[in-house]
């Protein structure tokens, strides 16, 4: 909201304030300023002129002489290349001597031989922004009017001497929507009264219902209509004073009629539309909702059609406006315009915010339809309105007006106790420093005891419950003079949680490792919804998505993953290591919302060791994935209850591919993506692993027991078993490490052979075994005996024989 200060000078006294201070005195008390803008930048030495003769530059086609004067005896010759300069006009003259914005120095110069004394003034060239200037003068000088003084400080008739507050107004403050609004803020803050515009309205003996019926079918989005009709106005320019307030709030001026709609919008915070009456089509105004697929053409020449929810005033057939947002072109206030029908209305802020938004129209009258308006300035709006119209616009104001009203506009009351107030600010008012903080706010407040009543005016709608007046106390007491006080009590030092530290320390191993943490939507296509998903589950789709790309709620995270990588690919990426810890949504039948559990996931591609000194290169293969995998089960201390098993999963390679299980519960996967769909996704070949975060931090892990270094040597044993191919080695890992005892401490796998010197269907794995007793040295026998019995074990369960 834009406010001017000499503006704003009209209602309430500001003697002694200036701008900036009036800026920070509104700023402490709540609404933020967020500028004072000066005017005049920086300008002087401008005056009303007469142009006493014109004529066309005799050197040059586009330039004219012209005789002005300037109020200082002799006329002098200016050289102006205005197309619209002609004689008689009053112009703004910048004289010899005078500064234009930027510091522009205006001096005496010879134009093709001509002698210029000065510089016939645009609105533009004095600082004002194109698109706010009158359009009749957007490509030339301006004109004032004929009883323009000549000689006058022109700044001062073009409200130049002016300042421009602008305020940063929160969405329940639409009472400052207007300037009697922010009138009462500035005389709540200086304990002035507000000074009420005077409104002299004479009405004709004609009554306004012999020319219009008014008819109201959505009495739920328009409870309140307000019809009145001024004849023979005559279209012409409104009053300099009105059109430079206008343009001080940031509103283009266009003609008497339209201008003080704008006007009496920015006063009251009431908007208006003046329609053209015999362009209307009928003696009726009918405001309903919309047939669906019904057309209008608006004031900015735009064809839109109409849905079942729009409010629309039509003629009692066709849709003259699009109630609270835009007039229609039809009906429009044009040069030829003879008699007015005057609107004033409450519309429901729901219905003009749908409206504004499905057509991609915020007008200044949707704004403060949006946010909510004074019902009780509906009434009065109009009144001002139509005077004014029928002082500036000579035109003759009907008898009466023709309305529909259901519309309840009753103050509020809201009661808040003394005790309340002073506890939630920590204050000690008294009942009357409160009550006369209500008085200052033009609140009617009665107190019995410590209890305070307080009727809230129309004109606050925001204010509804107790804690409402309590933040008026506060803001008007000042926020500076509240005590400042710590907490009293226990308070707990914050921390993380089990589950918390847990996820941290895997993040961290896993950038330790050499991964980067990847964050995408939680959002992607049907298609891909249910791709790599570890849980069957119905997908959820959204009931408005942005887009089939990001319709469903995800089951895995690994698509996401696969087009992150696909991404840095195509930008020569070769090598990609990403992990990520997010959620997917598993769903059931009969449930409302979905299940949310957290999942980590990762995909690594391309080389994973590089040494370019010693020349070696380690691709990315299986065992990669599986031992980054390991360590952070080894991490977590889970690392001897997990369990691989080759596994066929959907979209992976059916012999790459093992499920992991923890205490026999399978959590995750790990493998190879398919080559099919590794070429969907347009990525070469990727591992892939995910795991349901959630179930593997959450289970129960024993305390880390340290132990000092043994002082006595281990005993390492090589085996190498020939079992067959269908034997993993995890599985004679875990007989291994059952059999071995408390004397086994590690066992290593080292190595894999199949080929010559191995029976067909059949494989060598060797283990590398380390005994160790921290107690004592062991001796040959022992370790023997249970080396045998490991053997033993290997071969009754396996049929697993030594390698010779």
């Amino acid at each position: 909201m834009f406010v001017s200060y000499r503006w704003l000078e009209q209602y309430i006294d500001l003697e002694g304030i200036d701008p900036n201070e009036l800026a920070e005195k509104i700023t402490r008390t709540g609404i933020e300023v967020e500028g004072v803008e000066t005017l005049n930048k920086g300008i002087k030495g401008v005056v009303v002129g007469h142009v006493l003769e014109c004529e066309q530059h005799p050197n040059a086609d586009k330039l004219n002489k012209c005789l002005v004067d300037i109020g200082e005896g002799e006329p002098v010759q200016i050289i102006c290349g205005a197309p619209n300069v002609a004689k008689g006009q009053k112009v703004a003259v910048a004289k010899v001597g005078a500064v234009l914005p930027g510091n522009f120095k205006i001096k005496k110069a010879k134009l093709r031989g001509e002698a210029s004394h000065g510089m016939i003034c645009s609105l533009q060239e004095l600082g004002i922004e194109g698109k706010l200037v009158p359009k009749e003068y957007q490509e030339g000088i301006f004109v004032f009017a004929d009883d323009a003084e000549v000689g006058r400080d022109a700044l001062e008739l073009l409200n130049l001497d002016d300042h421009v507050l602008e305020l940063g107004l929160t969405p329940n403050r639409a009472d400052c929507l207007n300037m009697l609004g922010v009138a009462y803020e500035v005389g709540a803050i200086l304990d002035n009264e507000v000074k009420y515009p005077s409104i002299e309205l004479q009405e004709s003996s004609e009554k306004a219902e012999d020319y219009i019926r008014v008819n109201v079918e959505a009495k739920e989005d328009n409870p309140f209509y307000i019809a009145r009709i001024i004849k023979n106005v005559k279209i012409g320019p409104s009053p300099l004073w009105m059109q430079t307030r206008l343009m001080a709030a940031g509103i283009r001026p266009h003609n008497n009629v339209v201008d003080i709609t704008n006007y009496v919008l920015l006063e009251y915070g009431q908007p208006l539309h003046a329609f053209d009456y015999d362009r209307l089509g009928s003696k009726e105004i009918l405001v309903r909702h919309a047939v669906e697929g019904e057309k209008i053409t608006t004031l900015d020449d735009q064809e839109r059609t109409l849905k079942g929810d729009h409010l629309v005033i039509t003629n009692g057939e066709t849709p003259i406006a699009l109630a609270g947002v835009m007039g229609g072109a039809d009906s429009e206030v044009k040069d030829d315009t003879i008699n007015v029908l005057l609107e004033s209305a409450y519309f429901a802020g729901l219905s003009i915010r749908k409206c504004s938004k499905d057509h991609g129209l915020r007008s200044e009258a949707s704004a403060r339809y949006e946010k909510g308006i004074d019902p009780n300035r509906v009434r009065v709006a109009s009144e001002r309105a139509a005077a004014l119209i029928a002082k500036y616009a000579g035109g003759e104001v009907v008898s009466g007006v023709v309305e529909e009203n259901t519309l309840d506009a009753e103050p509020k009351q809201v009661d808040v106790t003394l005790a309340k107030i002073n506890g939630v600010l920590g204050t000690e008012l008294t009942v009357e420093e409160v009550t006369s903080i209500f008085k200052r706010l033009r609140f009617e407040a009665i107190a019995d005891g410590e209890q305070i009543s307080v009727t809230v005016p129309t004109r606050r709608g925001d204010i509804t419950i107790s804690e409402d007046l309590i933040e008026e106390v506060a803001r008007l007491y000042g926020y500076d003079h509240i005590p400042t006080t710590l907490p009293v009590g226990e308070s707990t030092p914050g921390q993380l949680t089990i589950y918390q530290e847990k996820r941290r320390r895997v993040r961290r191993y896993l950038e330790g490792a050499g991964m980067l943490q990847a964050i995408t939507y939680a959002l992607t296509s049907e298609e891909k919804a249910e791709q790599f998903a570890l849980e069957v589950s119905k997908h959820v789709r959204l009931a408005m998505p942005m887009s089939e790309e990001r319709s469903t709620l995800r089951l895995s995270l690994i698509p996401h993953l696969l087009e992150v990588v696909k991404h840095n690919i195509a930008r020569q990426l070769d090598s990609v290591a990403l992990y990520e810890t997010s959620s997917v949504f598993l769903s059931k039948e009969n449930q409302d919302l979905p299940t949310e559990r957290e999942h980590l996931a990762g995909a690594v591609s391309g080389l994973w060791h590089m040494h370019m000194w010693q020349g070696e290169k380690k691709v990315v293969d299986f065992f990669t994935v599986k031992g980054i995998l390991e360590g952070l089960f080894d991490v977590l201390g889970l690392a001897e209850r997990i369990e691989f098993q080759a596994s066929k999963h959907d979209g992976m390679h059916p012999g790459r591919t093992a499920a992991i299980s923890l205490d026999g519960k399978e959590i995750g996967i790990i493998g190879q993506v398919h080559p099919h769909t590794a070429k969907r996704y347009d990525v070469r070949e990727t591992y892939v692993f995910e795991l349901d975060l959630q179930t593997l931090l959450s289970a129960d892990v024993e305390d880390v027991v340290y132990e000092t270094i043994p002082r006595f040597p281990s005993i390492t044993r090589d085996i190498a078993l020939v079992v067959d191919k269908g034997i993993s080695a995890g599985k004679l890992e875990q007989e291994i490490r059952a059999t071995g005892g408390k004397l086994l401490k590690d066992v290593k796998v080292f190595d894999l052979y199949e080929g010559e010197h191995v029976e067909e269907g059949k494989k060598s794995i060797a283990f590398s075994l380390r005994y160790l007793d921290p107690e004592r040295t062991l001796t040959d026998e022992e370790v023997t005996s249970t080396h045998e019995k490991v053997l033993e074990a290997l071969h009754t369960k396996f049929d697993a024989s030594l390698r010779s």
